[in-house]
């Protein structure tokens, strides 16, 4: 007996503007529930990435927060993950901790919002692929409404990546603006090329021939969003860990020097040039409001919102395109 119920119909936001696809489309069947999900990476006997990555592997370090970026430049201005350092979730932090995430999660929205062409920085948490609190900050560049909303980080696998001089830049940028209240940056700016190409047009070729060299790993593919298969799709799994088949071990050339290979994503790591860090400066007080003067502290309240971006209507056209840039901090990186 052939099953007659109808397939499910094509939801309406495939229609929206900010959709990144367009023609036929149909919903895949939705596969039967498992009665025992699977261990994320750092449940069971699974290894946790986060735990055994050693500083280096981050822009920016403090005594309990850590934040990195992708391997390479994507096609968004900005992409940066912000971890806990303990191994937590995050239903399971403590007080202290669940007030600091709040102030961690203004700072960084706030540093990521003083780049150059940041319009909007939208603020994820999935952690369907790894127990280790993990939240993603992801950059919408001004002035392109065609991205705002839900789909930024579909968009972020799509976009062309931009160059990696000014990625770099970005990474430094933000790591000092972070390090104004505590920690250290570990993120550098990227070095003067004394022999660069004669003319900006053989630059931005070479710049294209370097982002086309290596395959970035964007939001929407990592590993650790993505969780592992049920019993059914073991005999179909890509390779061992959710590595896909055929990834290089070494990094590519278009990938940054001084990187480390990340053993979950087959991918790299971005590396800073630091050592271990010293006491971050934030604490509960901080929390409570008795923060620390820095770039950018002009209060709470004015153009310096802080709204990220969650949570809101993702169709919701009702604010004015025009806005005042942030104020850039005036501070030298390090």
């Amino acid at each position: 007996m052939h099953d007659t119920t109808p397939p499910p119909s094509v939801p309406d936001f495939t229609q929206w503007p900010s959709f990144p696809f367009e023609g036929d489309l149909r919903v895949k069947p939705l596969d039967a529930p498992v009665e025992v999900e699977p261990p994320r990476k750092g449940e069971g006997l699974r290894e946790c990435i986060a735990c055994n990555a050693p500083d280096d592997a981050y822009i920016w370090v403090g005594e309990r927060w850590r934040v990195r970026a992708m391997d390479r430049p994507t096609g968004l201005p900005m992409v940066l993950i912000l971890e806990s350092r303990s191994h937590l979730d995050l239903g399971d932090l403590p007080n202290l901790l669940a007030a600091e995430l709040g102030v961690m999660t203004v700072r960084l929205e706030r540093a990521i919002r003083s780049l150059d062409g940041v319009a909007r920085v939208h603020v994820n948490r999935w952690g369907d692929g790894s127990a280790h609190l993990h939240m993603w900050f992801l950059a919408r560049p001004y002035g392109r409404l065609q991205l705002r909303g839900t789909f930024l980080s579909l968009w972020d696998s799509i976009l062309p990546p931009i160059s990696e001089s000014q990625w770099r830049e970005n990474l430094a940028h933000v790591a000092a603006w972070l390090a104004e209240f505590g920690g250290r940056p570990l993120a550098e700016p990227p070095r003067i090329q004394w022999q660069a190409p004669s003319s900006i047009a053989a630059q931005s070729s070479a710049e294209a021939a370097a982002a086309a060299a290596g395959e970035a790993v964007s939001v929407i593919e990592s590993a650790e969003e993505i969780p592992l298969p049920g019993p059914a799709e073991a005999a179909t799994d890509p390779g061992p860990e959710g590595i896909p088949v055929g990834r290089a071990e070494e990094p590519s050339p278009g990938a940054p020097s001084g990187v480390n290979r990340d053993p979950e994503t087959g991918g790299t790591w971005h590396t800073g040039a630091g050592s271990v860090p010293e006491t971050d400066a934030h604490d509960l007080a901080d929390a409570t409001g008795s923060d620390r003067s820095g770039p950018d502290r002009t209060g709470d309240t004015g153009s310096n919102r802080t709204d990220a971006g969650v949570g809101a209507d993702p169709e919701d056209t009702s604010e004015s395109v025009g806005r005042t840039q942030p104020e850039r901090t005036t501070g030298t990186t390090t």
